[in-house]
């Protein structure tokens, strides 16, 4: 969808916390873990003071999904990790369906070789991406999810939801501590339920504003 609003950053706080706050036009959330003190967390982002790893081990997930993965591929719906199979210009097609501007394909590709996990559902019919996420990080304490789409023909039947389930519980097996997305405000409801909350103990993200540079 396009950024009309501005977009708020949210992070994930397991298993049911979800933090988020505005920065410039957006929204930001992110996922943190409850293991960890938010500032220890945010730590590795030059927030606050040197991160110090934990000496106790990360939890494995006991993630239940909301739609398993045999209902899924029972409703002709096949789960992809991988870019292989993934036809970028189908992918650009879901984009602008959703409000994204069209992107140059071989950028694209560019993106996903630099991505930490990915994962997108294809619809067998068509062969087709209907719906797709996708985030980075530095693989160890930080990562920041991206391009959350699904079709509109497809919207409404919980692909969005089975998307990010799995790929949050991915990146929490990696023992990834602070998971963080943006979002419009008129879908925050959408990652509350996952997760995800905003300025968790008050500590807000900020971005680079051109704008900003040239008011001095």
């Amino acid at each position: 969808m396009a950024h009309k609003f501005p977009p708020i950053l949210l992070v994930f706080n397991r298993p049911t916390a979800l933090y988020s706050h505005r920065i410039g036009s957006k929204t930001i959330f992110v996922i943190h873990s409850p293991l960890l003190s938010l500032s220890q967390a945010m730590l590795s982002r030059g927030i606050v003071s040197p991160f110090r790893t934990p000496t106790f081990p990360f939890p494995t997930t006991t993630c239940k999904y909301s739609i398993s993965d045999q209902d899924l591929e029972s409703r002709g719906f096949f789960l992809r990790r991988t870019i292989s199979d993934l036809n970028l210009d189908h992918l650009n097609s879901v984009f602008v369906a959703v409000g994204f501007p069209r992107r140059d394909p071989e950028k694209i590709k560019l993106a996903l070789e630099h991505t930490e996990s990915m994962l997108w559902v294809e619809y067998k019919k068509t062969q087709k991406p209907v719906a797709f996420a996708r985030a980075t990080g530095d693989g160890v304490f930080n990562a920041i999810i991206w391009d959350v789409v699904v079709d509109p023909s497809f919207q409404g039947i919980g692909l969005g939801k089975a998307v990010m389930e799995r790929l949050v519980e991915e990146l929490l097996e990696k023992g990834i501590c602070n998971i963080a997305l943006y979002s419009e405000p008129r879908v925050l409801g959408f990652y509350r339920p996952l997760g995800f909350v905003a300025d968790p103990d008050g500590i807000r993200g900020m971005v680079y504003s051109r704008k900003q540079r040239k008011k001095k």
